[in-house]
């Protein structure tokens, strides 16, 4: 059987991953005295804390034996692995879980296991995941399974609005004269992901009209390539996310479901950051 491993920033609800059998190894997040796994903490608790510290935290990638420890147990039952994880542009997560395979083929050289670096986040890479879920549980064969969660990350698109640029600035997650060109001139950008890393879709003047352009780009796309699946994602702005969403299932008249952002990728975008994440039928 095939075996799905992500990592915890596809913030895949966890009823999903318990019905599909998807393993989720946690990415970390470190304040100046304390350090946590993002999956151990709720979302509230965290940007309630951050609010109170005086630097931003950051994130690292899970350890080389946390990976270690998921892969051994899938393949020593038998099964075979597909890893699919977080832009390796954004994190060492998928360059960790190279070493990780590298050493369970060294003590199982007959084991099936391939990684996948998405070139994504959150649920841009959480509905590929979904995807070759799902061809496993239909019994589909490796490479099938393989080439689902591939067809997805090509269909993929990913377009959100910060509330501010800073978080983005101080984790050099975006260029700084970017940061300041919003601030003088008080522009919206409305940012996407291209080739694994953050970058500016569209530059508009207010919330309002950022949040028109992504439902907008969205219409737009589904009318001439058909909807796969669609979630609204924000961050600790759940009031704000529904109605994203309401808008959107207005437009086009399907049910549209609303998944918070955790730690390790809300430090990074900030509270207030809202966004649409969906793939098309065809490419």
């Amino acid at each position: 059987m095939v075996k799905i491993v992500t990592d915890s920033t596809a913030y895949i609800p966890r009823e999903i991953r318990a019905e599909l059998n998807i393993s989720v190894i946690s990415l970390n997040v470190n304040f100046e005295s304390e350090s946590f796994k993002e999956e151990d903490t709720d979302n509230v608790s965290f940007f309630n804390k951050m609010s109170k510290s005086e630097r931003v935290p950051v994130s690292s990638p899970p350890s080389l034996f946390d990976f270690y420890d998921v892969f051994e147990s899938i393949v020593a039952a038998g099964d075979s692995m597909l890893g699919i994880f977080i832009s390796s542009e954004m994190s060492k997560t998928y360059s960790t879980a190279l070493m990780a395979k590298k050493m369970v083929l060294t003590n199982y050289p007959e084991a099936v296991m391939e990684i996948i670096d998405s070139r994504l986040n959150c649920m841009a890479m959480g509905f590929a995941v979904l995807a070759a879920a799902r061809a496993a549980k239909n019994g589909l064969n490796f490479d099938q399974v393989m080439e689902r969660a591939h067809e997805v990350i090509k269909k993929n698109h990913f377009l959100f609005v910060p509330e501010t640029l800073d978080y983005l600035k101080k984790g050099g997650r975006i260029g700084g004269a970017a940061a300041l060109l919003g601030q003088l001139l008080q522009i919206r950008p409305v940012l996407t992901i291209i080739d694994g890393k953050i970058a500016v879709h569209g530059k508009v003047r207010t919330q309002a009209k950022a949040v028109e352009n992504i439902v907008d780009h969205l219409y737009k796309d589904v009318r001439r390539k058909g909807l796969g699946e669609v979630v609204v994602h924000h961050i600790n702005c759940e009031e704000e996310g529904s109605r994203l969403a309401r808008l959107i299932e207005e437009k086009l008249t399907t049910n549209v479901s609303v998944a918070s952002i955790g730690p390790v990728i809300g430090l990074h975008a900030g509270p207030g950051t809202i966004g649409v994440v969906y793939y098309t039928e065809k490419a």
